[in-house]
């Protein structure tokens, strides 16, 4: 685990740490999420979600420690 690490829709944080979305599960990157859902912090253990405003699971990137 570290700063870059990539994690799909419904794995769980490997520790507290901020993400942003990089695309979809499905290798798509549009439309956009929100810019509410661009960003997301997690807890150790916490599932990573869904972008909610468009059903769709999503890939993240670790882009610091908290």
């Amino acid at each position: 685990m570290g700063i870059g690490d990539q994690y799909e829709t419904c794995q769980t944080s490997p520790t507290d740490a901020n993400y942003k979305w990089v695309r979809y599960t499905d290798g798509i990157t549009s439309p956009k999420p929100t810019n509410e859902e661009m960003y997301i912090s997690l807890k150790e253990g916490e599932h990573f979600p869904p972008i909610r405003s468009c059903n769709k699971g999503a890939i993240w990137e670790m882009t610091s420690y908290e």
